[in-house]
C-alpha cells in the first residue's frame, strides 16, 4: 500500500454535507443541531456587544407636602449615557474574542454531529458486513453438513472413531448458534440506525473512503482546529485582562425633560425644562488581586498553547495507528486472494476428479464453498477498512 493515497472524491465530506448521506439524520436530529448552531451565533453577537453599556431611560414623578399646602408634584423624563470609548485596547481584543469563541463552538458543534453522522455510517458499513458474515456462515453450515455426512458413513463403516462424528456436530451446532447471534446482531444495528435516522439503511449507499495525507489530516482535523480557536481565545482573553486594569476613558450625557419645581421660578429665572448634561471620565481601578488575574489568564494562554502541540501528537499518532492497521488488512486481503486462487486450482482439480470418479460430488461441493467463502472474506476486509479510515474523516473539515 503507497504511504500516501491523495483523498479523492468521495464522500465522507460529501457525506456530510450533501445528498443522501448528509441529510442521513433524522429530522429531529438535524434540527437540534440547526439550533445549536443558531444559540451559538445569538450568543457570540451578544459577546461581542457586551462592550457597549444600555442607554437609561428614566421616567419619575415625585409628590411632596413639604412645604405646605398643596402637594407639589414634578415629573421628570430622562435619557443617560455612560459610555466607554477606550480600554487600553480592551474593547479590541473583546471583539476578537467573540469571534473567536464563535468559531470555536462552531467547529465544536460542528464536530459532534459529524460524529453523530459518522455513527449512522459506521452502522451502514457494519450492517454490510454482518450480512457478509451471515453469507460466509452459511456456506461453512453447508460445509459442516457435508462433513458430517462423510463422517458418518466413515463410522457407521468402521473407519472412523465416534468422537470425530462427535466434533463434527458440535461445530455445526456451534456455528448455526453464532449464524443466530449474527441475526440478532443485525436487528440490534437497525434499532440502533433508527434512533439516529428516519431513512431506510437499505436503501442507502455506502461512500468509499481513501486514505489521505497526515499532514492533509492533521491541517483539516476538528479537534486540532478546536484546539487552535481556544488557544486564540485564551490569548485574547489575557490581553482584556490586562486590559481591565488599565485605564478606562468614558463619556457621560443625560438630557432631561422635567417640570421646574414652582418655588424655584421667580423673577429672572433662567432653568430650563429640557437641557443637557455631558462630560467625561478617566478611570483606573486598583486591585489587589490585579497581579494575580493577569498572571492565571498568562498561564491559561500557555496551557492553550501546549494543548494545540499536544493535540497534534495526539491526531498524528492517531492517523498512524490507522496507517498501520490498513497495512495489516491489506496482508489479510493478499492472504484471501492467495487461498482463492489455491482453492480455484482445487475446485477445478476436485471438479475433473469428480467427473472422473475418483471422487464425489460433495468433495466438489466443499472446495466450492470455501473458494466463495475467501472471497467474501476480502469484501470483509476491504469494509473493516473503511470502518477504520471513517475513523478519520469524521472528525476532518469539509474538504468539497
Amino acid at each position: 500500500m503507497k504511504k500516501y493515497l491523495i483523498a479523492c472524491s468521495l464522500l465522507l465530506s460529501s457525506m456530510l454535507y450533501a445528498d443522501e448521506l448528509g441529510d442521513i439524520l433524522s429530522d429531529n436530529k438535524a434540527l437540534l443541531f440547526d439550533y445549536q448552531f443558531e444559540s451559538n451565533e445569538l450568543e457570540s453577537d451578544k459577546i461581542s456587544k457586551s462592550w457597549i453599556n444600555p442607554i437609561q431611560l428614566r421616567y419619575s414623578k415625585n409628590y411632596t407636602t413639604q412645604f405646605g399646602g398643596d402637594a407639589i408634584n414634578v415629573g421628570t423624563y430622562s435619557v443617560t449615557i455612560d459610555q466607554p470609548i477606550f480600554r487600553s485596547g480592551g474593547i479590541y481584543y473583546a471583539i476578537k474574542y467573540s469571534d473567536a469563541l464563535r468559531h470555536a463552538n462552531e467547529s465544536d458543534i460542528m464536530l459532534q454531529k459529524r460524529k453523530m453522522i459518522g455513527d449512522a455510517v459506521s452502522i451502514l458499513f457494519n450492517l454490510g458486513k454482518t450480512k457478509l458474515e451471515q453469507q460466509k456462515m452459511r456456506l461453512l453450515i453447508k460445509n459442516d453438513t457435508i462433513d458430517i455426512r462423510q463422517k458418518r458413513d466413515s463410522y457407521e463403516s468402521g473407519l472412523l472413531d465416534s468422537s470425530f462424528l462427535d466434533q463434527a456436530i458440535l461445530k455445526k451446532s456451534q456455528d448455526e448458534a453464532t449464524l443466530l447471534e449474527m441475526e440478532l446482531n443485525l436487528l440490534e444495528l437497525k434499532q440502533r440506525f433508527s434512533l439516529l435516522s428516519d431513512k431506510n439503511p437499505e436503501k442507502l449507499k455506502v461512500p468509499v473512503l481513501k486514505l489521505m495525507s497526515k499532514e492533509s489530516y492533521t491541517e483539516k482535523n476538528l479537534d486540532v482546529r478546536i484546539d487552535r480557536l481556544r488557544a486564540k481565545v485564551s490569548e485574547y482573553n489575557e490581553k482584556i485582562t490586562w486590559a481591565k486594569y488599565l485605564p478606562t476613558v468614558s463619556l457621560q450625557g443625560q438630557y432631561l425633560n422635567g417640570d421646574i419645581n414652582p418655588l424655584f421660578v421667580g423673577p429672572g429665572s433662567t432653568l430650563q425644562e429640557q437641557y443637557y448634561n455631558y462630560g467625561f471620565s478617566v478611570s483606573m481601578p486598583i486591585d489587589v488581586n490585579a497581579l494575580s488575574d493577569i498572571e492565571a489568564s498568562k498561564v491559561e494562554k500557555l496551557r492553550a498553547a501546549v494543548q494545540v502541540l499536544d493535540r497534534k501528537e495526539t491526531v498524528q499518532e492517531e492517523y498512524q495507528w490507522i496507517h498501520n492497521s490498513l497495512g495489516v488488512l491489506d496482508k489479510k486481503i493478499a492472504l484471501a486472494q492467495k487461498d482463492e486462487k489455491i482453492y480455484q486450482n482445487l475446485f477445478r482439480v476436485t471438479k475433473n476428479l469428480a467427473n472422473a470418479g475418483e471422487k464425489t460430488s460433495l468433495d466438489t461441493a466443499i472446495m466450492h464453498n470455501s473458494l466463495q467463502i475467501r472471497k467474501l472474506d476480502q469484501k470483509i476486509y476491504k469494509i473493516d477498512k473503511q470502518i477504520r479510515l471513517l475513523k478519520l474523516y469524521v472528525r476532518m473539515e469539509n474538504v468539497l
